[in-house]
């Protein structure tokens, strides 16, 4: 083999192994490490805090719960007869776990055309936008991250009908989610 074709080959090779996703940050129980993992992540939380008015624990406790900061986090797929994929359970992607027809509205409503659920600023964005409309619409103060997540997860609809009151596994979600709000807005307060 020429010389040209065995480094094209080996630049294929390499590129093929190592050009993915990162990997979620390391230790995520400390928000400290987390943005100084990622001061990406640290810009797009601060510039949704600064345009919508959601705290940056806030939005950092919903992404923890929805994905796990793995940004091409997907629903498992359902099964059929326990074996045959037959799709997801539903159209959840990214790091806020938006689903395609609210994805496509936020899109519609900020503008933000090229927004993508697998980058961390327009997930941030999305989840702003989001608890702004859970404020206007249910009344839940950006800063319950019980409440707004509840309405994350029901809809708005679905968090005015009531209906999550009688889900006492999402009320336990719910739960988790403001006891780590709640840690990571006081590690917050430490590193900042």
């Amino acid at each position: 083999m020429s010389r040209i074709l065995i480094a094209l080959l080996v630049v294929l090779l390499v590129a093929s192994c190592g050009g993915g996703r990162k990997a979620p940050p390391r230790n995520l129980d400390n928000a400290c490490s987390i943005l100084n993992q990622r001061p990406d992540f640290r810009r797009a939380f601060r510039k949704a805090e600064r345009r919508w008015g959601v705290p940056t624990h806030v939005q950092m406790a919903t992404i923890y719960q929805e994905s796990r900061y793995r940004g091409d986090a997907r629903t498992p797929h359902k099964y059929v007869l326990g074996i045959i994929p037959m799709g997801r359970q539903s159209s959840a992607y990214g790091y806020g776990q938006a689903i395609d027809g609210t994805w496509d509205q936020y899109r519609r409503e900020t503008g933000n055309r090229r927004a993508k659920r697998d980058r961390m600023r327009d997930a941030a964005d999305f989840i702003g936008w989001y608890f702004t409309k859970s404020h206007e619409r249910n009344g839940i103060p950006l800063t319950d991250a019980r409440r707004q997540y509840i309405a994350y997860h029901e809809g708005h609809a679905g968090y005015a009908r009531g209906s999550w009151k009688r889900k006492s596994w999402l009320l336990r979600v719910a739960d988790d989610v403001a006891s780590r709000s709640e840690m990571y807005r006081r590690q917050l307060a430490r590193c900042n």
